[in-house]
């Protein structure tokens, strides 16, 4: 499942859920109680958040036994990253643009 840059930009936009994003993509699949140790939320606020991360596709859940194991999937940010690269290339063109400008101007 691929998600809208919208869905991605507005799920990322809250730091709470970055850091969990950022906490899964380096330390791998963990428990919504693992992940509550070191949030500084409660069970159901990270458990809400990691609902909003896996609705925009940027983490999965498996269940196991009475735990849910929640992983991130960084390739869901691809269309973030093209959004990106468009608006990067873009800017490049401007600035370029500028440049040559201010450069006729000075002479």
């Amino acid at each position: 499942m691929q998600a809208a840059p919208d869905a991605l930009f507005k799920s990322l936009a809250d730091p709470t859920r970055r850091a969990l994003f950022e906490r899964l993509s380096r330390e791998g699949s963990q428990t919504v109680r693992m992940l509550t140790e070191h949030s500084g939320v409660s069970q159901p606020a990270v458990s809400k958040h990691l609902g909003i991360l896996r609705e925009a596709g940027l983490v999965d859940a498996r269940p196991a036994g009475r735990e849910t194991h929640y992983s991130a999937r960084p390739r869901a940010l691809v269309p973030l990253l093209d959004w990106l690269q468009f608006y990067s290339r873009f800017w490049h063109g401007k600035l370029d643009q500028l440049e040559d400008l201010l450069k006729r101007m000075d002479q």
